[in-house]
Order: C-alpha cells, then sequence, then structure tokens
C-alpha cells in the first residue's frame, strides 16, 4: 500500500484518504486525482448566510436547509417567521425536523410498501425544512435548470420531504434538474382554525401548514439561482397529499408568481373545509385538553406530544373507518384561502399556471382489505354504491377486465368514484379557462399494476410516484429494465413540462392537451411501447358516475 502523507490521521481499509491534510486538497490512493474540500462538500451563499452540502454521485445534496424559524412555543399556530442570518457556513448534510405526526401501522402491507413514514430527521416543531439536489451549486445565468419542488403524500396528517422514497438524487440526475424537497406543519400544528376564538394572531391559524408551502416557495424563489435553479421556472408537484397541497396552491393569493407549473398526481383537491365545520373540529380539540377560557397561550405552551396526543384522538375516529385522518386541514379563511381550489371553476390567479393532473387505476386498493373477496362480495359491494344497478355496474367493470379479482374490481368502483372523478373535475375546470386563453391542462392515467405481493394490488395509489422521480428501486415498484423505460417516460414527462410548460418529449408519445370535446389522456399500460395517448380512456365509466 503506498505510504501514507504525514498530515493525514488515517487511511481506511480501501486504502482511500478518510481527512483533508492540511492544505485543502484531499489526497485519494491508487494514482486518483487529489480532489479538494470544495469539490466534497460544496458551499453555497444564501441569502441568511453560508450552507455546506455534500456531494453524492456528481449531484450537490443540501439537506435540512431551514426555510422558516422554528414553530414551537410563541410561534406555534402562528403564520411562518423568517429564518434569521447566520454567520459562518452552517452545515447542510443531514435531514431537519419533520412535522410531529403519528406514523401509519406498518403491519398493513400497503403501509409498509408506500414507506411514507420511513423518514430520517427527528420529530420536532422545529421542521421547516427542505432538501436540495442539483447537478452544479452554481449560480451560472446561463445553464440555470428547471427547479421541481415535490410536494410529500400522507393527506395533510402525515409524511415528509425526508422519506427515502422522495430521495431526490435521481431525478436531479436523469433530468439535469434542481430537486426540492421540503417539510410543513401537519394536522393540529398546521391546520387548527383557532379563528373564533377571538384571539386576531390566530386569523390564519387553520391555514399556517399552506403557508409554510408559500414561505417556502418564496425562499426559493430568493436562492435557488445560487444552487443552480432559475426561479422563474419552478415546478411544484406531488402525489395524494402532495396533490391535494398543489390544488390548494393553486388558490393562494399568496403564493401566486413564486411556481410557474403545477402537478397533482392523484389528489385532485376541489374544495378545502368550510370555517363552520374546522372551528368545531377546533373547539373539540381544545377542550379535549380541559383549557377552559382563553386557551390560546395554554396551548403554545402545552408539550407538543401532549398536542399530538389529543389530535390522534381525534384522527382515530377517521382511522376506525378505515379512512385517511380529516379531523385537520386546510380552511376557507378568506384570506389565506380566499376561494375554494376548483370549485366551482379553476382559480383565476393562476390561470397563467399549465398543470397535470394524473391517477392511477386502482388507487382505492390501500383501502380495501379482503383480498379473498368473491362474487358475492363484489356485487354486494356494489348494491352499497348503487342499489338495484350494482349487477350492471359489476358486468361493465368485469367485461373491462375479466382476469381482474373481485378486490381490485372493489377498489376500480371505488377510485371511480373518488380520486378519478375529482380529477376529471379538476381537468375539466382547468381545460374550460384554457379554452377562455388560460394555460393548459394535461391528463394521465397509469394502469400498470404494481409487482408487490404478485400484483394483487392492481394499479394502487402511489405505485406511480416513484418512476415520476425515476426511482423505481422501493416499495411499489421493482428493479427491472421495463420499470426504467417506464420511469423514463414519465419522469421524462415532468421534467419536459417544469423546463417549458409542455410535458412532450422524445420518451413518450405526442400528449395533446386536456379538452372537453377531446379528453386527451395520455395512458401508460403494459409494457413501455404500449404508452399511448388516448381520447377519453375509459368514457363508459366517466359518463356513469358523472351522471350519479
Amino acid at each position: 500500500m503506498q505510504q501514507q502523507p504525514r498530515s493525514t490521521p488515517f487511511l481506511n481499509r480501501r486504502g482511500l484518504l478518510g481527512a483533508a491534510v492540511a492544505t485543502g486538497a484531499l489526497w485519494c490512493a491508487r494514482g486518483a486525482r487529489a480532489m479538494t474540500e470544495g469539490e466534497i462538500f460544496p458551499v453555497v451563499e444564501t441569502a441568511n448566510g453560508r450552507l455546506r452540502g455534500l456531494m453524492s454521485g456528481g449531484i450537490a445534496v443540501f439537506k435540512g436547509v431551514h426555510y422558516g424559524a422554528d414553530t414551537s412555543g410563541a410561534n406555534r399556530f402562528m403564520p411562518p417567521a423568517p429564518v434569521a442570518r447566520w454567520a459562518g457556513v452552517r452545515d447542510a448534510t443531514a435531514y431537519g425536523n419533520y412535522a410531529p405526526q403519528m406514523p401509519a401501522d406498518r403491519r398493513r402491507a400497503y403501509a409498509d410498501l408506500i414507506m411514507y413514514d420511513l423518514q430520517p430527521g427527528g420529530m420536532g416543531e422545529d421542521c421547516l425544512v427542505m432538501n436540495i439536489w442539483t447537478p452544479s451549486a452554481s449560480p451560472s445565468g446561463r445553464s440555470r435548470r428547471p427547479v421541481m419542488v415535490h410536494l410529500h403524500g400522507g393527506g395533510y396528517y402525515a409524511g415528509s420531504g425526508n422519506s427515502p422514497q422522495f430521495d431526490g438524487e435521481m431525478l436531479a440526475r436523469f433530468g439535469d434538474a434542481v430537486v426540492v424537497t421540503l417539510n410543513h406543519r401537519l394536522g393540529s400544528f398546521g391546520f387548527l382554525d383557532l379563528s373564533g376564538l377571538g384571539d386576531a394572531r390566530m386569523a390564519q391559524s387553520g391555514a399556517a401548514g399552506m403557508l409554510d408551502i408559500v414561505a417556502a416557495l418564496g425562499w426559493i424563489k430568493e436562492n435557488i439561482a445560487a444552487f443552480g435553479g432559475d426561479p422563474s421556472r419552478v415546478l411544484v408537484f406531488g402525489q395524494s397529499g402532495g396533490g391535494l397541497k398543489t390544488s390548494v396552491l393553486m388558490a393562494m393569493p399568496s403564493a401566486r408568481g413564486l411556481f410557474h407549473r403545477a402537478g397533482v398526481m392523484s389528489g385532485s383537491g376541489l374544495r378545502v373545509a368550510p370555517q363552520e365545520a374546522s372551528r368545531k373540529a377546533a373547539g373539540e380539540f381544545v377542550a379535549s385538553l380541559g383549557l377552559g377560557k382563553d386557551p390560546i397561550a395554554r396551548l403554545q405552551a402545552l408539550p407538543m406530544h401532549t398536542l399530538l396526543a389529543a389530535q390522534v384522538t381525534m384522527e382515530n375516529a377517521d382511522r376506525a373507518k378505515g379512512e385517511a385522518p380529516r379531523a385537520f386541514s386546510p380552511v376557507l379563511d378568506g384570506t389565506a384561502i380566499a376561494r375554494h381550489p376548483f370549485d366551482p371553476d379553476a382559480p383565476a390567479l393562476s390561470a397563467a399556471v399549465p398543470m397535470i393532473v394524473g391517477t392511477t387505476l386502482d388507487e382505492r386498493a390501500y383501502r380495501r382489505i379482503d383480498f379473498n373477496a368473491d362474487e358475492a362480495a363484489l356485487l354486494k359491494f356494489a348494491e352499497a354504491r348503487v342499489g338495484d344497478d350494482a349487477r350492471r355496474l359489476v358486468a361493465m367493470y368485469r367485461d373491462e377486465d375479466p382476469s381482474a379479482s373481485p378486490y381490485v374490481l372493489q377498489a376500480r368502483i371505488d377510485t371511480d368514484m373518488t380520486f378519478r372523478r375529482a380529477a376529471q373535475l379538476q381537468a375539466e375546470r382547468k381545460a374550460a379557462a384554457a379554452a377562455a386563453g388560460a394555460a393548459p391542462a394535461y391528463a394521465y392515467l397509469w394502469k400498470i399494476p404494481s409487482p408487490a405481493y404478485g400484483g394483487r394490488y392492481g394499479a394502487p395509489h402511489g405505485t406511480d410516484i416513484g418512476p415520476s422521480l425515476h426511482d423505481i428501486r422501493h416499495g411499489l415498484n421493482g428493479p427491472s429494465a421495463e420499470s426504467v423505460r417506464l420511469a423514463d417516460q414519465l419522469a421524462g414527462a415532468w421534467v419536459a413540462f417544469a423546463a417549458t410548460g409542455d410535458p412532450n418529449n422524445a420518451r413518450t408519445p405526442q400528449w395533446p392537451a386536456y379538452t372537453a370535446q377531446r379528453r386527451g389522456t395520455l395512458v401508460f399500460e403494459g409494457d413501455s411501447s404500449r404508452t399511448r395517448a388516448e381520447d377519453d380512456p375509459r368514457q363508459a365509466f366517466r359518463t356513469y358516475w358523472a351522471a350519479r
């Protein structure tokens, strides 16, 4: 082995240098080029101070970057406060806090596959942080890259941008783009509407988690050029809860101009909570804690764990019904959120923002639990939804897919009633605005089954997440040549959309905008060679549910 220089304290077992030499250059055995500290630990100057990241496979990674102040204590339930400027260089090589939340029950196979609850960083209220992946931490205007801001799923109650499922390195490398994930307040910490308690400071408490995201987008506008990103080409997109949040952002006055393209995957949010309902939930929450009159100061002083326990107690009523918790969500407060996102129409303030709306074929497979359901169970399931028309309905679904299990057809019926109906309405309303001169809408349908557990879930909620981020190693996907080609297509479309506002690219067939006349949709089905544009796919099912 080559003898180590005296100024280096150790070599690892492969003979590679484990510390910097006094000159700042790093020595490497086997004749490799000496690397400077800056090549391994890039430093970026932001408006708040300098940050030190870490190179990973040619991508500069900055984790746990604060875009807002700690939200505990006097900042709890308040709009996000800015980050204080710091001196020196702050380390950004480890994940920051994720928002207080209750993990899903990973004894359920789907919950384990989706990985929303596998997140490093530690739970805490100092959670206004983001993670950034960039091919080049350089402010050069000539090479600025599109910015892809991915909002995590988990409804309004769980998840974080720290999850391995949302790691942005693969997409940054594949798309030559700057990828950002972020954390924000959730549950009662982000959406407890205390506006009815007479304290003017709490007027926007029911939208605090969404205001966090707006603050993150403001930080990106101010600072992303230092990471090589183009602040005039920012895509915000996400799946499930990430799609819901993207939908809401489209209607928030404070978010106007902070992003330029939007993507909603299996999370079309048409409406937010009415204030009457949100104040009622807040009253129940406060009463459960026994705080009496004028509870604001006491709420801000209670330990985080006490609030989280009260929150989970309320959420469990929904969990017991097999549904995602809905006790706390964004509120129509007239200020932060002044109108419903897509009801009765698409919001005029985001008319210039083009949009992609997508769903998977069998979204609701994540809520069905009887994999051994038979045809009789399927008929009973349909009767509970459409009464005497159940036999005709089941026949429609069975004719479309004779080999599908009764379990999958149950999920597909529920999906068409809920996720797909909302997505179709959202696309229709955005397309109507486009017909009047606004930016266009595009739609896709992902029909490719997940290979997990022998394909028993069909194409469930979340199976398009990995391909959208060009990372198919986890959960519902699997590493295969065909999976990579499909990821090339879906991630390629997202990258093109981020860069130009149009998802068309060399990897996919021509993708038309969605219109009321043709309802053009890109359909991912079977292997990648079967990806195709189709007018009004599954028209019979769309018209059936639209008429009910």
